[in-house]
């Protein structure tokens, strides 16, 4: 999940207005968190990433985020450009709340930003003005800042390298022109993006027959070793039980309508756990395939997680009870076991309208 341990350069209730220098280059998967209370006064507060501090002239601002209370409490969002702003971007699903306390979340993706607050997807904003431009954060007007924190993804990977104990997949439609390829992941994770891969064999199915390929891949990201395209199917490294967790990283289509991810058991084809978010109705349906017929839909959720266009990262933990799935950090539901012979459970289905980047299991 986005996990917000191990953050660095962390500030400890700075003084408001608050203008700083970010440390190092923020790149795709960089993470700026803030943590702090509305006061029972306020008019309304931003948050501004900058490129540099200058006052005459005003420094441009990449990303002006301004959640406002007074007249329509609505968040703002913007860009100034030779102290000039854009057009406005406004949100009116305001998550903010006099006198309740927060947590910003924002991620710096390659072409956008994506802010989360108390956990729940809020807004994209497109970037304007190229992500390397922004070396300052500026935070002003009526809020109390309890910390900032910065998670960079270069930094988060060697933290994650140090101990990662995650397994890739055995994988179907391999992209083998990427297998050479290595990097950093362009998102964090709590379990690790880079890591050693053993020689394995990948797999591509057909319906008349199987064909192995023996591929070796040494420090690559599984992002690389992924077919984009989708249907999507893989056997897990190993078969499901309590304390196994599967962990899906995609970015959902602008248009999209819905997508599934499914927990199948290989030899009865039974669907053990089906996942279904329908955007189209905001419905996130889950259910079970069994002994050939669907059982009864559970829709019941506290807030819809996904939107159009937002990066999103499900983890799906399997306890002794019940699976529980949480995205992008957040804990979203708890689906009791139907299907109880859980070890025969070995393959995840994926398919819909999303871009797939990321399937590992430990």
């Amino acid at each position: 999940m986005l996990s917000l341990n191990n953050l660095q350069n962390v500030i400890h209730n700075p003084r408001i207005p608050y203008v700083g220098t970010i440390s190092e280059q923020l790149e795709p998967g960089s993470l700026i968190v803030i943590r702090g209370h509305v006061p029972s006064d306020a008019e309304r507060f931003q948050v501004d990433l900058q490129c540099g501090s200058s006052l005459k002239p005003r420094a441009d601002v990449a990303f002006h985020f301004n959640p406002r209370f007074k007249r329509g409490n609505c968040i703002v969002c913007n860009t100034l450009t030779n102290e000039r702003w854009g057009w406005e971007e406004i949100t009116y699903d305001m998550p903010f709340q006099k006198e309740k306390s927060f947590e910003i979340v924002i991620m710096a993706l390659k072409d956008k930003f994506q802010v989360a607050v108390n956990g729940k997807h809020t807004l994209l904003y497109a970037h304007r003005i190229k992500l390397e431009k922004i070396d300052t954060l500026g935070i002003y007007d009526h809020v109390n800042v309890h910390s900032v924190g910065f998670r960079f993804s270069s930094v988060s990977a060697l933290l994650d390298l140090q101990n990662t104990q995650a397994s890739t997949l055995g994988l179907t439609n391999m992209n083998r022109e990427n297998i050479q390829k290595s990097g950093i992941s362009q998102f964090p994770s709590n379990r690790g993006d880079i890591f050693k891969i053993i020689p394995q064999s990948a797999y591509t199915k057909s319906r008349d027959s199987t064909v192995n390929h023996s591929v070796t891949c040494t420090k690559i990201l599984p992002i690389n070793c992924l077919s984009k395209t989708l249907p999507f199917e893989a056997r897990l490294n190993s078969p499901m039980g309590p304390g196994r967790t599967v962990v899906i990283k995609g970015e959902v289509n602008m248009k999209a309508k819905s997508f599934n991810i499914d927990l199948i058991a290989g030899k009865s084809k039974d669907i053990a756990l089906h996942l279904n978010p329908r955007l189209n109705i905001k419905a996130f349906v889950r259910n079970s395939f069994l002994n050939d017929a669907w059982g009864e839909e559970e829709r019941n959720i506290t807030f819809f997680p996904f939107s159009p266009g937002m990066y999103f990262e499900m983890i799906i933990y399997c306890d002794t009870r019940d699976f529980k799935v949480a995205i992008n950090g957040a804990h979203s539901l708890e689906y009791k076991h139907r299907f109880r012979d859980l070890g025969s459970i070995d393959t995840v289905a994926i398919n819909g309208d999303i871009h797939l980047l990321e399937v590992r299991s430990w």
